[in-house]
């Protein structure tokens, strides 16, 4: 097994922990807990490839998601991440064949009810963003009833993008602050991108620091249009099903190599 010394010989400007280089405990040594991001968004891509290449059906790897985002939340809140974004279902996966949204549906069910107990028990607070209107209303429903119970919980908050679009999101804000200048709850003059960002589905949530994306496909994909403008953003080739614990580490450490400017020279 390569030491880490060897890799930051290799890699000057920041280690390249391979997942089959390093192991792990090395991994989770090596995270600065002061310098994790506060808002981790991660779009979940990759299921139905995972299972296609088993010759499994498509549920099968929806299956193995659920798992995966079972390890990777308990992780977050381990490390002390205070807001997870988990980009579970867009709008567009509406046009998926309804045999396979139903399943779908039927496991985000089956998955918030047996979630609830290790929420309360490690203080998470679930959040749910996105047009919960369009979800079955037995699974809306649901999701009221976990955010409710878990409302007063404070270690972090998982937030859920359920039946979202960023664009759609925009345009809900737009919509609703024309209402509100058109009432004169607020005035024109009021206008700034902190009080737009009131509007959004993730009012009171900072934008995300990182954004990941498995699978290997390197777009956003509709989501957190306006909330990734100064986003660090990691891109991986692994299937959402096989991203786990170090797969997680090895993307915060890479996120901790990088230096954040938000559009300012770096003084040194």
């Amino acid at each position: 097994m390569m030491e880490i010394k060897e890799l930051e010989k290799l890699h000057p400007k920041g280690v390249d922990f391979s997942s089959n280089a390093v192991s792990e405990e090395t991994l989770l040594s090596r995270i600065d807990k002061l310098q994790l991001p506060k808002h981790l968004a991660i779009i979940m891509d990759g299921n139905g490839r995972w299972a296609t290449k088993r010759h499994l059906p498509r549920i099968s790897g929806h299956r193995e998601g659920i798992a995966a985002m079972r390890e990777i939340v308990t992780l977050a809140r381990q490390l002390g991440i205070r807001f997870l974004t988990l980009y579970a279902f867009s709008n567009e996966n509406w046009h998926r064949p309804t045999a396979e949204v139903s399943k779908l549906m039927r496991l985000l069910g089956l998955y918030l009810k047996k979630e609830l107990k290790t929420l309360m028990t490690d203080k998470v607070r679930l959040k749910a963003i996105g047009q919960i209107d369009r979800l079955p209303k037995s699974i809306a429903q649901l999701l009221l009833s976990v955010e409710e119970k878990t409302r007063q919980n404070k270690e972090m908050t998982l937030i859920l993008a359920l039946s979202y679009s960023g664009r759609a999101e925009i345009i809900d804000a737009v919509f609703n602050l024309c209402g509100d200048l058109q009432d004169q709850t607020i005035s024109i003059n009021d206008l700034s991108e902190t009080v737009f960002s009131s509007y959004l589905h993730t009012a009171e949530i900072p934008d995300p620091d990182l954004m990941i994306r498995t699978s290997g496909e390197i777009r956003v994909s509709n989501f957190f249009l306006w909330q990734i403008a100064y986003t660090e953003l990691y891109f991986t080739k692994t299937l959402w099903p096989d991203f786990r614990r170090k797969e997680l580490l090895i993307a915060l450490l890479d996120y901790q190599g990088r230096e954040r400017r938000f559009g300012k020279v770096l003084q040194i």
